[in-house]
Formats: C-alpha cells, structure tokens, sequence
C-alpha cells in the first residue's frame, strides 16, 4: 500500500487541516444550533460586562475566571448575540494545541510517531464523551497554552525560552485554575532540565497570572470575588461537586470504563511495556488524572486535560510498534483513524435543521403534562421575551434558564440567574427577590424544574410572583408573570 495514497494522513499540514475541519463541522452543527448551557451563562456574563459594564461577579456569576466571560463579552461586540465566533476561535485554539503537540512528538521521536499522536489526539477531541462540541469551554484555551508551555520548555536552550513557556502556563492557569496540574507536570519536567530553567519558568507562571490580575482589576473584576465563585465556592454543599461517594463512583465508572477512553489503554500499556520507565509524559498523565478526580465531578469536557498525554503516550507507542514489527504505517495509521473517528450523527440531523430550519408553537409545550423545552425552544422564548419589553426591564427566569436569558438581552433581578445552590448564592437570591422587583418572571411549569431546584428557592419565588404578579399565561413550557 503506498503511502501517496493516503497523502492527507501522512503530512502534518493536511492532516491537521482535515482535523481543524472536522472540529469545526461537529463545534457548528451541534446542540440543535444553539448555546449549549454553559455557553449561555458566559454569553449574559459577558454580554452585561461588555455591553452595560457590569463585570463578573457583579453582573453575573459562574463558577468561572474572568477570561471566558471576555471571549464572549468580545464576540457580542463584534457580532452580537452568537454562538458561532466563540466556536470558531475555540476551534482555532484546538487546532493549535493538536499542531504544538505533533511538534512535541515528532522532537521526541519523529514524523511517523509525530502523525500517530497527532491522529490520535485530534480524533480523540471530537469524541462525544470527551465533550467533542465543547470547543468554547475554558479547556481549551487551558490546554492549549499548557501543550505550548510544554512544547518550549522541551525545546528550550536559553532562559527567554524557559520564561515564554512559563507566560504560556500562565495564561493557561488563568483560563482554568485545574490547569496547574499541567503546569505541575512541566515543572516537574524542567527542574530535571534544568534547575535554572525551572526558576524563570516560575518566575514567567506568576509574571502572566500577575499581569492579567492587574488587566482584570483594572475593568472592574474583584479578586476577591474571582476566588471566591470560580474557586472557593466550587466545593461545599449546594456546589457542582457536592455529590456522595456513590455517584461519583458510578461516574468514575462510567468516564473510564464505558467511553471511548479506553481505546487509549492498550496503547499506553503498550508503551510502558517497550520502554519501562516513567518519563515526564507519564507524568503529565498522573497529573491531569489527579486534578479531574480532586475536582471528582467527572464532565465530559474535562478529559481534555488527559488527552494530550495520552495521545503521545499512544502515538509514541504505535510509532515504536511501526519500526520494531515493520508494520506498514499507512496501514495503521487509516486504521487508527477508523478505530478512534467520532461516532455522532449530530451534524447531520442539524444540517437538515440548518437549510429546512424548523418551526415550532409556543403551545407544543404548555398542555399536560409540560414538557420541557429543547435549546430551540428556549430561544425562542428568549426572543419573545426581548421583543415584549424594553431594554431598561429587568427580567428574572427561574430554574436553569440561562439561554433564554441569553437570548432575551435583559438583565437579570439576581446575578445568580442560573440556579447556584450554594449558602450564599442562595442567601444572595433571597434578598433581590425579596427587595428587587421584575418587569416579567418566567417560572418554568416542567416537572425537571422542580427535580434540579431545592424546595425552599422554588418556594420563595412562587411567593414572589403570586404576590407582586399576575400570570399572563404559558410560553414554551414557562409560566409567564407581569408585574402588577
């Protein structure tokens, strides 16, 4: 079999367009054309710092650093409200990591094994159980700069080198504080180097996270508020991670045993088996699989922390394999590409959507039993929403309701307008309910409503409405409440 055959598996710059390609068809025609929940959250953070000057924290709240909310405060300036910019560079910055990561490989052992790790590390990014549409989350710009970081530490001949990878890990960590497993990995790997080296690395880490704390102050976001919501709060009854050993057993489970991870096992075996040693890869694996286990809540998203090690761990051994049995490489290489391809048919039901788009009735979800609206859905009550008020209105919408709040481009009577559940997000709801009033409430009538939402919220807010409101009638799935 020869190799022109396959030309664009076995050049680097074919192989990684085809790969920024496929990211973007999955990243754009996923999630029903929509912001997933996530992106919503950051979109009305963003839209209301950008756009009403109310930074993070004081305009909105998530679990997240500042950095996010920017992207998207960016793409509402340039474009409006969007999904697709913060995708586009989401997959930008992929498609960077995939390229500093077959320079990685192919320094350590060359092209073919550079391929394999490239191949395999791409693919690997699009998986549905490792949040292959999630291209706008703050993995990926963590990972990124920490594949980068690591990328010139190993290249490294001078101190400026040592100290770029440490500005790199730095902005790596400011995107998401888990990247500091990473980045602990890359010290790890330098103080071995190079002890000098390890100190400018240091010193370029906390040069970065200084500069772009003093960026952050300088537009109004509080440290302290940063370390408390995207840091302190994450753990503690009521928060993301407030789940009992049993359920995180089952997702430890699940995210390990039953996803296409596995696929990654026999080669990273294999590659221990031929080389018997523990290198700064491996390392790297440890690490990373320390800080999603410390977190312990197991989102898909998350395992693209793991990838990288594990795409060179596995490329590193396949390329082993090629030289040592005379495999043929084109012949592994394709059947890499079958065995790891992303299996979703997402993009395909939503390009359908996309050239015949859909309608729906308002009505479709305000009978008995109410079903609970779709991403479509939400948006359109968004939009409804926008177009039945005026841009002075405060809006608040009960529940996870975060697209359409999104959508609606009205601000919120709380900042935490998603539902954190926390001691003192909750105290902090109970008080602008009770001392703010809205133009309009949107309360959703769906029985998951009630499953996700503690009692004494839900509570509270039906009390508000039936006593400052009058129900106006039903919309996508929500009850809808004027004020009086």
């Amino acid at each position: 079999m020869r190799e022109s055959r396959f030309a664009i598996f076995t050049k680097p710059g074919p192989l990684i367009t085809c790969l920024f390609v496929l990211q973007l068809v999955i990243a754009m025609l996923s999630v029903n054309l929509s912001f997933t929940a996530e992106e919503s959250m950051w979109q009305y953070i963003g839209w209301n710092w950008f756009h009403n000057g109310l930074p993070p924290y004081t305009g909105g709240v998530d679990n997240k650093t500042p950095l996010i909310f920017a992207i998207f405060g960016l793409s509402f300036k340039l474009f409006g409200v969007n999904y697709w910019f913060p995708r586009l560079l989401g997959t930008v910055c992929q498609t960077i990591g995939i390229y500093y990561l077959y320079k990685i490989a192919d320094h350590i052992a060359g092209r073919q094994s550079a391929l394999f790790t490239t191949t395999l590390y791409g693919l690997s990014l699009m998986w549905k159980t490792t949040g292959g549409y999630y291209v706008s989350f703050t993995e990926t710009y963590a990972v990124m700069f920490v594949i980068a970081a690591f990328y010139n530490c190993i290249v490294a001949g001078d101190a400026k080198r040592y100290f770029l990878a440490g500005i790199l890990a730095g902005a790596g960590f400011a995107f998401r504080f888990s990247a500091g497993f990473g980045i602990a990995a890359i010290f790890f790997y330098t103080i071995r180097k190079d002890k000098k080296g390890a100190v400018l690395f240091t010193a370029g880490v906390l040069t970065s996270i200084l500069i772009i704390t003093a960026l952050l102050v300088a537009r109004g976001v509080s440290v302290q508020a940063l370390l408390h919501n995207a840091l302190l709060d994450n753990f503690g009854a009521g928060s993301t991670t407030d789940h009992n050993l049993s359920w995180k057993l089952t997702s430890f489970m699940d995210s390990f045993f039953y996803a296409e991870i596995i696929l990654f096992y026999p080669f990273i075996a294999l590659y221990f088996l031929l080389n018997k040693k523990l290198n700064f890869i491996g390392v790297w694996l440890i690490c990373t699989f320390i800080g999603i286990n410390v977190l312990g809540i197991y989102a898909r998203n998350h395992f693209k922390e793991l990838l990288p090690a594990m795409a060179l761990l596995s490329g590193l051994a396949i390329g082993q394999l090629t030289t040592k049995y005379k495999v043929p490489f084109s012949t592994l290489l394709v059947m890499v590409w079958i065995a790891f391809f992303p299996k979703t048919i997402e993009p395909l039901a939503n390009l359908k959507v996309l050239v015949h788009p859909q309608t729906i009735q308002s009505q479709n979800f305000c009978a008995q039993p109410y079903r609970q609206p779709d991403e479509y859905a939400e948006k359109q009550l968004g939009l409804w929403i926008k177009d039945n008020t005026v841009p002075t209105d405060r809006v608040f919408v009960a529940g996870f309701g975060a697209r359409v709040q999104a959508y609606a481009e009205r601000i919120s009577l709380t900042i935490y307008f998603n539902v954190t559940q926390t001691a003192v997000a909750k105290q902090t709801l109970f008080n602008d309910l009770g001392n703010s009033k809205a133009a309009l409430l949107a309360i959703p009538l769906f029985p998951e409503y009630k499953n996700y939402v503690q009692p004494d919220i839900r509570t509270l807010i039906d009390s508000v409405a039936g006593t400052n409101y009058n129900f106006t009638g039903c919309m996508y799935g929500y009850g809808i409440y004027r004020l009086k």
